[in-house]
């Protein structure tokens, strides 16, 4: 058997992460809400919900 660095070729097909599915990236919709008062919003594209705070008590948001 020859020997080599260890980067040949693999005999199967793998299966990868798909964007949006779960993780720490869920996606474009749902909603930013308060752990505190319950306060919901829509969440905005781009902006994480843990970059917001509360209009109502400001705590930290969180994603739905």
């Amino acid at each position: 058997m020859p020997r080599g660095n260890g980067q040949g070729r693999g005999m199967g097909r793998g299966q990868g992460q798909g964007r949006g599915q779960g993780g720490n990236f869920p996606g474009p919709g749902g909603y930013c809400v308060c752990p505190s008062c319950g306060y919901k919003e829509a969440h905005v594209q781009g902006v994480p919900c843990l970059n917001k705070t509360c209009p109502k008590c400001g705590a930290k948001m969180t994603r739905e």
